[in-house]
């Protein structure tokens, strides 16, 4: 016979039952760090991406500016280019990788066929879209786009020979702008390095200057490039700087046999500064707020998880505590309230909507070089950065009381 108190004993061990079985079936059911990165990546992407294939980017992109913003006319007209740029940039290594599950191929091919129709009308004159590809802002964000065709050949090989003629003279437009004697060299350098990595006619000249400007007056030790002749403690080392170089030096090196003398000591430079970025990130994902740009959000990180992506990590840091660490750092800052208006798109901020963090520079299209912490997903999901097990980085370990070798800086002279 059941009492009152069996009863009740029973009717606790089931709840304490059904409790387990919720948990585990949510623990069955959780998403994979790889599909936690590609439903940010499709929150971020998909409406520029989607109304810009449409033609209708211009129609539909709010276009926010700070209020002491440097000639607002121009800054919103090439923010569309700014928000074209720098999200194919973030995901063009995944649009050229193949594999996965079948809702990531459908997700793949459906943003190839996206960025395709986007790309045709960026530069079509005869598109309600097209961009403004002269000019400052311009020479910046059309090296994004040139970027994302370095590192997305699949995009360059599936358009038609049309928007291909149309792409080569919206890059060559570009050459009319001097750049800025600062990093911007590396965006000419960029889109020449586009020419010569398809076998077109190219400067080599641009090429040389942006290269050798960083190997031999820049570098200021330690993993780390000053932006021009001063150096500033900001995040510009990953943003475009090391992503940039790397990515120049390599094409150089295929097509040319140029810069030998220079890729060996630029490899131990991104490697510490790849060192120097996952320290920064703290336990819960957030990390330092300093310097200039700092409403990029993660792309921040761009030199972490491209150093992921070239697998060219140091041996003192594991894929997997950088993929953790990573997607801590989109978890924190793509998840915080506000970071997106009603209609999807960006607000500027950090963790949310905080307006005062721009400079004056910073517009809407600004913001989606955020995507560019995305490019590790251009490896394949059976890569250990993906398939091997969650990992501590550094700051969980040591805020835990684990213990690990002491830091050292990089003592490298460049000749």
């Amino acid at each position: 016979m059941f009492t009152t108190q069996s009863y009740r004993t029973v009717v606790l061990l089931l709840l304490v039952f059904a409790s387990i079985q919720i948990q585990a079936q949510k623990r069955k059911t959780a998403p994979t760090d790889r599909e936690v990165w590609l439903q940010h990546l499709n929150k971020i992407a998909r409406p520029v991406l989607s109304n810009l294939a449409a033609d209708r980017l211009k129609e539909t992109m709010p276009i926010v500016l700070p209020q002491h913003v440097d000639n607002a006319e121009h800054r919103g007209k090439v923010a569309y280019l700014e928000a074209f740029g720098r999200t194919l940039c973030g995901i063009a290594p995944w649009l050229n990788s193949e594999g996965g599950n079948a809702a990531e191929v459908a997700l793949r091919n459906q943003y190839r066929q996206w960025s395709l129709k986007a790309l045709a009308n960026a530069v079509n004159p005869a598109a309600k879209d097209y961009m403004v590809w002269n000019g400052g802002q311009p020479l910046v964000d059309a090296s994004f786009v040139a970027f994302a065709l370095v590192r997305c050949p699949w995009l360059w090989e599936h358009s038609d020979t049309v928007v291909k003629a149309q792409i080569i003279d919206a890059f060559k437009t570009t050459r009319g702008t001097v750049p800025v004697y600062s990093n911007w060299i590396l965006f000419s350098g960029m889109i020449e390095a586009f020419f010569c990595k398809y076998g077109l006619d190219y400067d080599p000249v641009r090429i040389e200057y942006s290269i050798r400007e960083f190997a031999n007056h820049w570098y200021v030790g330690d993993g780390m490039f000053s932006d021009g002749q001063a150096f500033a403690l900001d995040y510009y080392n990953s943003i475009v700087i090391q992503p940039y170089l790397a990515a120049i030096v390599d094409i150089a090196v295929q097509k040319r046999g140029a810069y030998k003398w220079f890729a060996p000591q630029m490899l131990q430079i991104n490697q510490r500064y790849a060192e120097v970025q996952e320290r920064y990130i703290h336990t819960d994902g957030s990390y330092p707020v300093l310097g200039r740009s700092i409403a990029y959000r993660g792309g921040v990180f761009h030199h972490l998880s491209d150093m992921a992506l070239r697998k060219a990590l140091p041996a003192s840091l594991q894929p997997a505590q950088v993929r953790s660490a990573l997607t801590a750092v989109l978890n924190k800052t793509m998840q915080a309230p506000q970071t997106f208006t009603t209609g999807g798109w960006l607000n500027i901020g950090l963790y949310g909507h905080q307006p005062g963090l721009a400079e004056r520079y910073i517009n809407t299209g600004s913001l989606y070089i955020c995507s560019t912490v995305l490019v590790a997903l251009g490896l394949p999901e059976t890569d250990s950065f993906w398939a091997a097990p969650a990992a501590p980085w550094t700051s969980v370990k040591v805020w835990s009381g684990g213990d690990m070798p002491a830091d050292h800086a990089l003592d490298l002279q460049l000749k």
